[in-house]
């Protein structure tokens, strides 16, 4: 598994990954989704670097010009709902991109622990394509693991690139030890050191989903 670290050259996504965390800008409700949308479109032009082009002649009022453009769409998958403003970013860049939703949570124990359950997924055939899955935070890795074996019983893709804003470095060990595959990229924006016993990432962000679209009952 190949991984990529975006935080690691300075650029515009640090300034909007320091508003994601800012305790008072986060508040905000829109202005998070947002955020998280803009980095959803940063990470998209970083992973359009990696997927296959063919030349395509243009014409214009003065004359013609070889243009290189994909040979093919991603098919872009995200894990509801924390998701969705990611998501919603990489498909601003991918327009023309197939989609896949998952859902999948944690069901949380009378003392504090939990499992990770899959509901539903809805996705094209994926055969031989490139696809793009992407989720706000990865903790555990448990969630993200279960949703990319959840893809791939829906035709074997040619690549997938794993897409996440935050990562502990448990969380990417994780991955690193049960997704072996060399057609596996991660992408992360910044990876963070601790991970709570509850599977918090800290210093984190919070709940990206209840940050993005409001508490929800447990």
């Amino acid at each position: 598994m190949e991984i990529k670290v975006l935080e690691s050259q300075n650029s515009i996504f640090n300034q909007f990954m320091y508003e994601l965390r800012e305790i008072d800008i986060q508040k905000d409700s829109m202005r998070f989704r947002y955020n998280m949308q803009r980095i959803g479109s940063i990470m998209a032009y970083e992973i359009s670097k990696t997927l296959p082009y063919e030349n395509r002649n243009t014409q214009t009022s003065l004359g013609t010009k070889d243009v290189p453009v994909l040979s093919t769409q991603p098919v872009l998958a995200t894990i509801l709902r924390a998701g969705l403003p990611l998501h919603q970013g990489m498909l601003d860049f991918f327009d023309k991109a197939e989609n896949a939703f998952i859902s999948a949570y944690r069901a949380y124990e009378n003392d504090g622990s939990f499992s990770i359950e899959f509901n539903h997924i809805s996705t094209p055939d994926l055969s031989n394509k490139v696809v793009i899955l992407s989720d706000p935070m990865l903790a555990t890795g448990a969630s993200m693991r279960l949703s990319y074996n959840a893809l791939l019983k829906n035709g074997e893709p040619n690549h997938v690139h794993i897409a996440t804003i935050i990562a502990s470095k448990e969380g990417v060990e994780y991955l690193k030890g049960h997704m072996k595959k060399t057609n596996v990229t991660l992408w992360i924006g910044t990876v963070d050191d601790e991970l709570t016993s509850k599977s918090y990432i800290v210093p984190g962000l919070g709940d990206a989903g209840d940050l993005a679209f409001g508490s929800k009952n447990k």
